[in-house]
């Protein structure tokens, strides 16, 4: 199992890397810009080329099945669940084949409103809970992963 972070915004980063380094995960962060990761454990920094979506399109190629995925891009989520991949959000909100669905419709539809000057504001702010959630539901897709068999058996 390998942790793809959708780096560019995302606010646990410290909190992926101290679970990952605690179960000796995999993790790649990826960017469009330069971003501090750390020089230790199996953590690697990956930046791609500038450009709509290329760090969602860099995810979605290497992603594999068991592998977790951190972001809040709802189009990617769906891109990784396709291939087998579990994703949560920063705020932990875990993204499944049943959630997906109403969450493109969602996400389409404030769009929509956005366009229309109907909803001018974007999502809450990032609060405590937020991190304290995310990290509960980490460790319980970390856990999963671990006691999934691998495929084909």
């Amino acid at each position: 199992m390998d942790i793809y972070v959708d780096g560019d915004a995302c606010p646990v980063k410290e909190e992926i890397y101290r679970l990952a380094l605690r179960h000796d995960i995999r993790v790649l962060v990826v960017s469009h810009g330069p971003l501090h990761v750390p020089a230790r454990g199996r953590i690697e920094g990956v930046r791609v080329r500038k450009g709509f979506d290329a760090v969602d399109d860099w995810i979605a190629a290497q992603v594999a099945e068991n592998d977790l995925v951190v972001t809040a891009d709802i189009p990617l989520a769906d891109r990784c669940l396709k291939k087998g991949a579990r994703v949560l959000s920063p705020t932990g909100q875990e993204f499944t084949e049943a959630s997906i669905g109403g969450a493109l419709a969602t996400r389409e539809l404030m769009e929509q409103l956005r366009q229309m000057g109907a909803v001018t504001g974007g999502p809450p702010s990032f609060a405590a809970a937020d991190r304290t959630r995310f990290l509960s539901r980490l460790g319980e897709a970390i856990h999963a992963a671990r006691i999934k068999p691998p495929p084909g058996r």
